[in-house]
């Protein structure tokens, strides 16, 4: 998401980045005596002024009344992101509520509703984290149940410590000998294996093997798949509320279309797939996260990680004001933490 940066000198780039700063901090737009105070630079206040009005030409700063102040827009933020910033490293008293609040041993939805918790705390906007879904884990125990007519109750649980109840409707009524049958032989040959290889197997199998365990196998496949299909809850939003704090935000229809968007989420989800196969830290602002709601905000994302595979991707969203510097070590340390919890015995980098 990198932009180039236009050909800014060294005064110009210096302005710019007192006057990001010093808007991220105060809310309000910057004038020329503010920046002569802040650069520490010794040029005059029209010098100061006629680099403003050639930041305003090339899209970095926009005038937005009639006075002298200027703030920053999109692109500025993102030539500020990409070319300007100084990052804070992550202090040792929050990697240590990270820790805590990570702990390895929870379960994995427990564990990814607390790093969604601690990144809308840490940050005080919108915590966002996209759920694995259920075929990357290995299952350890499966049972089947039989409801009424075609409805099964189907138990299962992980090596991740997840213990889930559903119910299923199949296409006939089995017997609870079928039943037991088939969940007697997925816990002999399958468990600690992934559902994606649990389905490869059994279609293997059963074109290996079509006699007399021709029936036991596809009540396994039938059920199996049915049992073991992802989950529809597949990302946790925490810290919707902290929003209607924010300043840049304060509207009250725009409120309205933030919360319906984190409501359905499939649009944040969608945006943090795109994600999820991009290595370290990506930040997307303003329109640049092709979801129309997030247009005043900034979404700053990083993948997390297990056993080599990344299963998702965490992040913050909060309006373009943001505090970049702090925020994007933080979501990369969160992903950092929130891997190594998932993957005992690996320490957080």
């Amino acid at each position: 998401m990198k932009t180039a940066l236009p050909d800014l000198d060294p005064r110009a780039r210096s302005l710019l980045r007192t006057l990001i700063g010093q808007y991220i901090r105060e809310g309000e737009p910057v004038g020329s005596r503010t920046l002569a105070k802040r650069s520490g630079l010794d040029v005059s206040p029209a010098t100061i002024r006629n680099i403003m009005a050639d930041l305003e030409e090339v899209g970095l700063v926009s005038a937005p009344h009639t006075s002298a102040g200027r703030v920053p827009t999109a692109q500025g933020y993102r030539v500020f992101v990409d070319s300007l910033l100084q990052l804070k490293p992550v202090g040792e008293r929050e990697l240590a509520r990270l820790r805590q609040g990570l702990a390895a041993g929870s379960g994995t939805q427990a564990m990814l509703g607390s790093a969604s918790e601690l990144l809308s705390a840490m940050s005080h906007f919108v915590g966002v984290v996209s759920v694995p879904r259920r075929e990357q884990f290995a299952f350890r125990h499966i049972d089947f149940v039989a409801i009424d007519g075609n409805r099964v109750l189907v138990i299962l649980v992980f090596t991740d410590n997840e213990v889930q109840n559903r119910i299923i409707n199949t296409r006939r009524t089995y017997t609870p000998s079928e039943l037991e049958q088939t969940a007697n032989y997925l816990n002999a040959h399958f468990a600690g294996r992934s559902v994606s290889e649990i389905r490869a197997a059994l279609l293997h199998e059963m074109n290996q093997a079509r006699q007399a365990m021709e029936q036991v196998m596809a009540n396994a496949v039938e059920l199996a798949a049915h049992a073991l299909d992802p989950d529809d809850d597949d990302v946790l939003v925490a810290g919707q509320t902290r929003l209607m704090g924010v300043q840049d935000l304060s509207d009250l229809d725009r409120l309205r279309e933030l919360f319906d968007t984190f409501a359905r989420k499939r649009e944040i989800v969608q945006l943090l797939e795109r994600c999820i196969h991009a290595p370290g830290v990506r930040i997307f602002i303003g329109e640049e996260s092709g979801v129309a709601q997030l247009d005043g905000c900034t979404v700053v994302t990083a993948p997390y990680q297990a056993h080599g595979q990344v299963l998702g991707v965490l992040g913050v969203i909060g309006p373009t004001r943001m505090a970049y510097d702090r925020v994007i070590p933080m979501v990369q340390a969160t992903a950092d933490v929130l891997g190594a919890a998932l993957n005992p015995g690996q320490p957080a980098q």
